[in-house]
């Protein structure tokens, strides 16, 4: 129970500070005349942080309450955890390589949170926190499909706004085709990866808890199958050879 309340607690401080982090990060951009508010949700970083604070916060008053998990709720843990992850991956890339094209990229405390930060306790928390279910494989098709959702409608909007988020979208920053389908084709199969990783986590016990939910009563099922077998298997080789013995007294009497 104690792990139970200490997990609960920990989801919605991070939903708190999620939300705290997007608020100062959007306070941040309101210092450059160049921002807009509209384009600050289109950053694929701000959405899965947006989500993250939702399924945060689900999660962490269901593990409070000592609710069971659900399967949709794992599903969107693992989800979230492998955006957060992508969207962390991607912005330490481009920041580290910021200075070999001539410019450098500011990371305010809420930039660190957002992309570090919440990363990485999404994935302790999904490694470590008991009681989450098997995902099933074909969520690796919402992990890809909602990327390549989103990079469509942002392209379209480009067009006609003159903005993108990251520059292998801009096709006088990245050039069409090859880039644009190297960077895409990059970006899609880390996410693919990430997601594989954590669905195949989501198949083991986690590291607070001794055995995946209800795999016990699955092996006193399992064990309990396997002895009906076997006593049904013994009955039956019983009456075959009691039937052989008396199949023989038979004879020897009719013979006698």
């Amino acid at each position: 129970m104690g792990l139970r309340i200490t997990i609960g607690t920990l989801r919605l401080l991070a939903a708190a500070v999620g939300v705290v982090a997007l608020t100062a990060r959007f306070i941040y951009g309101l210092g450059f005349r160049s921002f807009v508010s509209v384009d600050f949700f289109g950053y694929l970083t701000m959405q899965s942080n947006i989500a993250a604070v939702v399924v945060f916060t689900v999660a962490g008053i269901a593990a409070v309450r000592g609710r069971p998990e659900s399967r949709l709720l794992s599903t969107a843990r693992a989800l979230v955890t492998c955006f957060l992850l992508v969207a962390g991956i991607v912005f330490a890339i481009l920041v580290s390589q910021a200075p070999l094209f001539g410019y450098t990229i500011e990371v305010p405390w809420s930039d660190r949170v957002l992309h570090f930060v919440l990363p990485a306790y999404a994935l302790a928390d999904w490694l470590i926190a008991p009681r989450r279910r098997k995902v099933r494989w074909r969520a690796i098709l919402f992990a890809v499909g909602y990327p390549v959702v989103w990079g469509i409608v942002t392209i379209i909007r480009g067009e006609f706004v003159g903005w993108y988020p990251y520059f292998f979208l801009d096709p006088a920053q990245a050039g069409y085709p090859v880039p644009f389908i190297v960077y895409s084709a990059a970006a899609l199969a880390l996410f693919a990866l990430i997601e594989t990783g954590l669905i195949a986590v989501s198949r083991v016990a986690p590291l607070g808890q001794g055995s995946p939910p209800g795999a016990g009563a699955r092996r006193a099922t399992l064990r309990a199958g396997r002895l009906r077998r076997l006593v049904h298997l013994r009955r039956r080789r019983g009456l075959v050879g009691g039937d052989a013995v008396r199949t023989r007294r038979g004879r020897a009497s009719g013979s006698s």
